[in-house]
């Protein structure tokens, strides 16, 4: 369908259409809206090339030549649904049909069968997995477990506890009191717990997507009514039947992810963490910032990095309220300080708990201070191990240092950056987590993975993708191999290791730094005012009322108005 009908399908009412010339391949078709009162005229031009000699100059034979390029004949529409064939126009000489809006999201009934056969389908991967011989081999993988998220350890931690012993008087057990206890009263269950965990965040994430979609629906057709898109954006506005199958593609991309599968079968802990970061982005989509505080509270106690993931639920929210984030403001800082006291607040009895179930201080050292000092440099997919290895004791505690605060330092300047992209944000930062983290796994990878269909009509304006594609698989492979050829083979040693290991963060922090590029700057382009091309970046010139190409190549954003020998220009 041509993006002006596409994009006219957006409106409850019936439409009428202008069209005026624009250059000498091109017409702007222009749709005003009604809805009981007069909506403002939204402008997009449309190539028309084979224009007749000489061009007609009157709507009526304007439509001659447009028509056949939209593929719509209004009398055949007439004929063929007299009824919608009405409008409500001050020039009579062009009546095109009444165009009906599809829904604004799809029917709950129409997207829970194929939710369900994806969870089914999922469900039933994993199960035979675990019957398996594999599952013992995947279990032992340095890419799939940690220290932090071995089910070895957390079964250990469970024999000392029923020994009557603290589970963290040894070095070995560094998982949280509260999933030792879950794991006390379920560990005859530890396989169903695993799929059930996974399935919770696919889930979530599923629904947490959807509102975000209907957000970005109401918005952008809140801003197509005011008239704030340029002309040249319009095939970067998305309907609701591109968005309807987005929050199924994220769930299918997290659910049927050989890294999610993996780290399932090999019982990683990671899984439950996913779990916690996906239902505080659900209940933030929802706009509920007491559950929000609660599950963030769960998830930095669960692995403290989701600490910096309160900036960006905390800027969502502030949307969802419509309250400007500015310092001056007022508002701006009773919320942010009544969702602090939330968040701190839960966090304070989550860990007051822990402290009644023990009866002992002793996990904090144990957990986070495991977390942030990084004693034990078992191989892992990370960037720590290899360095902390190689390093004299001494120089150790400031390079602990520079390496931790990598994941804390980008907060503040992409909160700068992001702050009108508050999901966008989450998204870079689950990503930064799992590259800069101490004990990384390919769960947490495959957590801010799941986000990539979001925008994935983004995905044309990106480079190398394909390249960076082959490296992350390539990457997977060789770890296997690597890891066979030095430990048992003995044919290699741990540079080969590590090497490939930078090469897997390398195409990490590439995918996310070409996607994230791209993605900001061509979602700033399609911002109210910005009468720029994403594409070839023409200036648009208003001559006597009408958009005419400017001759220079050169392109002002934002709306800034140059005023010149009587034109306006609108870069």
């Amino acid at each position: 369908m041509n993006v002006s009908l596409k994009l006219a399908q957006q409106f409850q009412d019936g439409n009428c259409l202008h069209v005026s010339p624009f250059s000498s391949t091109s017409v702007l078709l222009q749709f005003t809206c009604y809805s009981g009162r007069p909506r403002p005229t939204l402008c997009y031009k449309l190539e028309a090339p084979r224009f007749p000699s000489p061009r007609p100059t009157s709507p009526q034979g304007l439509l001659g030549v447009v028509v056949p390029s939209l593929g719509v004949s209004w009398a055949a529409a007439r004929r063929a649904d007299p009824q919608n064939y009405r409008g409500r126009c001050t020039d009579r000489e062009a009546l095109p049909p009444r165009l009906s809006p599809p829904a604004c999201a799809p029917a709950p009934a129409i997207m829970a069968a194929p939710l369900a056969l994806v969870l089914v389908v999922a469900v039933t991967v994993r199960a035979a997995l675990f019957r398996s011989s594999l599952a013992e081999f995947i279990s032992e993988r340095v890419e799939v477990v940690s220290p932090l998220s071995s089910w070895k350890r957390v079964v250990e931690g469970l024999s000392l506890l029923d020994l009557g012993v603290s589970p963290y008087s040894g070095a070995v057990f560094h998982e949280t009191p509260l999933i030792i206890y879950l794991f006390h009263f379920l560990i005859d269950y530890a396989e169903l717990v695993f799929m059930i965990t996974d399935a919770l965040t696919a889930i979530a994430l599923y629904f947490a997507i959807q509102d975000f979609n209907k957000v970005v629906f109401k918005k952008q057709k809140l801003l197509l009514e005011l008239d704030q898109y340029a002309p040249d954006v319009a095939e970067l506005i998305r309907t609701p039947m591109e968005m309807r199958h987005i929050p199924l593609k994220v769930a299918v991309f997290y659910l049927l992810n050989p890294y999610t599968v993996l780290s399932c079968v090999a019982k990683s802990t990671c899984a439950i963490n996913n779990t916690l970061i996906a239902f505080f982005i659900l209940t933030t989509m929802k706009g509920s910032a007491f559950l929000s505080a609660i599950f963030l509270a769960l998830a930095t106690y669960q692995s403290l990095y989701p600490l910096t993931l309160f900036v960006p639920g905390l800027l969502y929210l502030l949307q969802r309220q419509y309250i400007p984030v500015k310092v001056k403001s007022k508002a701006f800082w009773i919320f942010s300080w009544e969702y602090a006291m939330m968040y701190v607040g839960s966090l304070v009895v989550i860990v007051c708990l822990s402290f009644f179930l023990l009866s002992s201080w002793d996990f904090i050292p144990a957990v986070y201070g495991f977390i942030l000092s990084v004693p034990d440099l078992t191989p892992n997919i990370g960037l720590f191990w290899y360095f902390f290895a190689e390093m004299f004791e001494h120089f150790s505690l400031f390079f602990v240092c520079v390496f931790q605060i990598n994941v804390f330092f980008y907060t503040i300047p992409l909160a700068i950056k992001l702050k009108e992209h508050p999901v966008f944000f989450m998204f870079i930062q689950i990503a930064i987590i799992s590259i800069f983290k101490s004990y990384p796994t390919v769960g947490d990878v495959a957590l801010y993975m799941a986000f990539f269909p979001v925008w994935n009509h983004l995905y044309r304006f990106l480079r190398n993708i394909f390249v960076l594609t082959c490296i992350i698989i390539a990457c997977s492979l060789l770890f296997p191999v690597l890891w066979h050829l030095w430990i048992y083979a003995g044919s290699a040693n741990s540079n080969f290791f590590y090497a490939i290991t930078l090469t897997f963060n390398v195409g990490q922090v590439r995918v996310k730094g070409t996607t994230g590029t791209k993605i900001y700057f061509v979602a700033s382009d399609v911002q109210p005012g910005s009468w720029v091309l994403p594409k070839q970046g023409v200036r648009l010139v208003m001559n006597e009322g009408q958009f005419l190409p400017s001759s220079s190549s050169r392109t002002h954003r934002k709306g800034r108005e140059v005023r010149a020998a009587g034109k306006t220009e609108f870069g």
